[in-house]
């Protein structure tokens, strides 16, 4: 699901008030409250039966959230694999493949040896995942029961990662792992479209585990849901810069003091020009594009305009738009991205708990 654009953002967090603001806010609360109507009604289903689940012949885990935009569910996603793969289990990705323009019902996107689909078939999540998991299969297609079957039968995985899956209700699950932004965990606490929420929070009980991420320390359970989970934070640990050129790991510190022209169209491009300045850089200058924005050739002029004039000495932006950027390979060369990965604390505790619910399963 797309992150808001700016203007909902504005108006969910009651930012710079305008004129119109307050009737557009109430047109959109008038709207919200149909749409939790089908959830309810939904989960509902689910929940008694009516509207049954598949289930898989191997443990399955759920890597999802309550909320629109991003709160690192595919670097969360990633660090579960490797994990699994340290263990000596056989893991297999499977994602929606938001962005791909594919309609094949089963796509594999890396057979564990070569990322074999271009993120404008695959979407650019699972093609990062999959250059990030080697070793891993990767698949995507919109019924995670035919992927998953898939996963098992041509690669022998036996536990699958679904991404992104707390909504997709049609698939067994023996783990589900939420994840919240630390510091807005449930936005202005208003559903779509007035608010973030894509469920209420009596939906967290169909969870097994809640991840913190983002910069808040605060591991301690959600007020008002009348129950508690266990809680781990998710910290986003900068590994490196990656030259878009030679794909040379360059460290952190190379960005000490650097000026930086800064991009990216993620979710919360806030988030990564923050991180930036936390690792010592100097920017110069910025450009935000949408979640998952298709780059073109007018952006790649702006983008080496507002450079030349700002005076940076480098080009930066995500793992995910460099994704997006092997269109332009000359611009790619130009261009430097923030490696991070999702470092969960307390590590172990999250591993024997993990692992306990998929040994019985």
């Amino acid at each position: 699901m797309k992150a808001p654009t700016k203007m909902i953002q504005r108006l969910w967090n009651d930012d710079e008030r305008k004129p119109g603001d307050d009737f557009l806010r109430m047109v959109l609360r008038a709207l919200s409250i149909p749409y939790a109507g089908v959830v309810f009604c939904r989960n509902m289903l689910f929940d008694r039966g009516v509207l049954r689940q598949k289930k898989l012949s191997c443990p399955v885990i759920s890597v999802g959230n309550m909320t629109v935009g991003g709160t690192g569910k595919t670097p969360t996603v990633i660090a579960i694999a490797r994990l699994l793969q340290q263990k000596n289990r056989h893991p297999a990705v499977l994602s929606r493949g938001y962005g791909g323009k594919s309609t094949q019902p089963v796509q594999v996107v890396s057979d564990g040896v070569h990322t074999l689909l271009s993120w404008h078939d695959a979407g650019d999540e699972p093609v990062l995942i999959a250059d990030s998991l080697p070793g891993i299969p990767v698949i995507t297609g919109p019924g995670r029961y035919l992927t998953g079957k898939a996963a098992i039968e041509k690669f022998g995985a036996d536990v699958l990662i679904l991404d992104d899956a707390l909504q997709h209700r049609q698939l067994h699950r023996d783990v589900d792992i939420v994840l919240i932004d630390g510091e807005r965990p449930l936005g202005n606490g208003f559903m779509l479209p007035r608010g973030p929420l894509r469920e209420g929070l009596p939906s967290l009980r169909r969870a097994n585990m809640l991840m913190r991420t983002g910069l808040s320390n605060d591991i301690t359970p959600l007020p008002g849901g009348g129950f508690s989970l266990p809680s781990f934070r998710g910290v986003h640990k900068p590994e490196g810069i990656v030259s878009g050129k030679s794909g040379h790991v360059m460290p952190v510190d190379t960005l000490r003091g650097q000026k930086i022209m800064a991009f990216a169209g993620i979710g919360y491009p806030e988030t990564f020009r923050r991180g930036l300045s936390t690792l010592g850089a100097e920017i110069v200058a910025s450009r935000d594009f949408p979640d998952h924005h298709p780059y073109s050739e007018s952006d790649i002029d702006e983008l080496r305009r507002l450079a030349a004039q700002s005076g940076a000495t480098m080009l930066l932006t995500t793992e995910k738009d460099g994704v997006r950027l092997t269109d332009f390979p000359e611009f790619l060369a130009e261009t430097s991205f923030l490696r991070i990965s999702m470092e969960i604390d307390p590590l172990d505790q999250f591993t024997g708990l993990l692992l306990s619910h998929i040994m019985v399963s």
